[in-house]
């Protein structure tokens, strides 16, 4: 509810800036999108704008659509589902749902980042990244 939501807000900020920076810093990675990560081209105009990034993310996972597709299907506490904000954290690849001309990049994930235990979110993509 309504009440919560502060709270909620402080924890998926928090656990995105976990998942981002050990993304950003895995090697089957490309390229982390998330405008908390001081790499970001946008982070300067975000961070005046934003008290805080968020809890929504995209990954470009090196290897192409496969790999994020790969990657994707290994997941265990990520769900695949096209929604945003919910308590638990989500996996899309977006070309997938986009139709017969994606505009996304085939490797792009996206992920909305939930309010479970950051280690677990860590471990379950660091599995999923091998």
């Amino acid at each position: 509810g309504c009440r919560s939501l502060p709270a909620r807000m402080a924890m998926h900020c928090a656990n995105a800036r976990r998942v981002a920076e050990f993304l950003a810093a895995h090697p089957a990675v490309e390229r982390v999108n998330w405008p908390g990560l001081p790499a970001h081209p946008q982070h300067a105009v975000a961070a005046r704008q934003m008290r805080d990034f968020g809890g929504m993310l995209s990954v470009e996972v090196r290897g192409g659509r496969e790999a994020a597709l790969a990657t994707a299907g290994k997941l265990r506490l990520f769900t695949n589902a096209t929604s945003l904000g919910g308590c638990e954290s989500l996996v899309e690849h977006r070309a997938s749902v986009e139709g017969p001309r994606p505009f996304s990049p085939q490797n792009l994930l996206r992920l909305s980042v939930g309010l479970e235990h950051p280690d677990d979110l860590v471990a379950d993509l660091e599995q999923a990244l091998r």
